[in-house]
């Protein structure tokens, strides 16, 4: 796949301020939405903005600031939307925690049309996402990965790891993920995470207090 044929833009959706990502074909038309968690309206603007029709939806995990616009992009797409089935019934408590933490009520969102695994390919003409399995912060958080650019999710960010001290998360399995799934990659790959602003795995690697904390553990082994 050509780099420069891809086009990667985002919105910030929500009262948590999660990154929704359209990751485009200029050659195609064709696009993958990735973790569109509100403000259906915002991701479709987007979308015209790039001149992209969006034909597979993805997420990066199951809570609700992640995957509460599901149901309304796939009735204005009809596009499949796909996750990693060990996060399905994360996914399927959203609409009993949206009025707990939004004060609003929202719809169930859809069944998967399709599961995500590790190592899989997830495309539409002209764009193809590597699936990384990186559980830790849910049992079935992804990363998706394409020429030289990570979709971390709620997994890495920078200068820190997604939260882990819930009961669906775990600081043992988040940290195996970044080490042994993350830290592997180029360091000049980009870092696209589910909130905040953007980093590398380099910069990572260098200054991320807590993987400076495991490879210091590994060294002194």
């Amino acid at each position: 796949m050509d780099a420069t044929e891809l086009m990667i833009r985002h919105t910030v959706v929500g009262l948590i301020q999660a990154n929704c990502y359209i990751v485009g074909s200029r050659r195609t038309g064709e696009a993958i939405c990735i973790d569109p968690g509100d403000e259906v309206g915002e991701v479709q603007a987007l979308a015209r903005e790039m001149k992209v029709s969006i034909k597979k939806i993805v997420c990066t995990h199951g809570h609700l600031d992640h995957i509460m616009a599901v149901r309304a992009l796939q009735e204005e797409t009809g596009a499949p939307y796909l996750l990693h089935a060990d996060d399905l019934e994360i996914a399927r408590r959203m609409p009993a925690s949206a009025p707990r933490m939004f004060g609003r009520h929202e719809r169930p969102s859809p069944e998967p049309d399709d599961f995500l695994a590790h190592d899989d390919t997830v495309g539409v003409a002209g764009v193809d996402l590597k699936v990384i399995h990186t559980p830790g912060h849910t049992p079935g958080s992804v990363c998706f990965y394409t020429d030289g650019v990570l979709f971390s999710g709620d997994t890495l960010f920078q200068g820190s790891v997604g939260k882990f001290d819930s009961p669906d998360g775990s600081f043992e399995r988040i940290m195996i993920s970044i080490m042994s799934r993350l830290m592997p990659l180029p360091e000049d790959t980009v870092v696209r995470p589910g909130h905040m602003d953007q980093t590398t795995i380099g910069f990572e690697r260098r200054h991320n207090p807590l993987v400076q904390q495991i490879l210091e553990a590994m060294r002194a082994r």
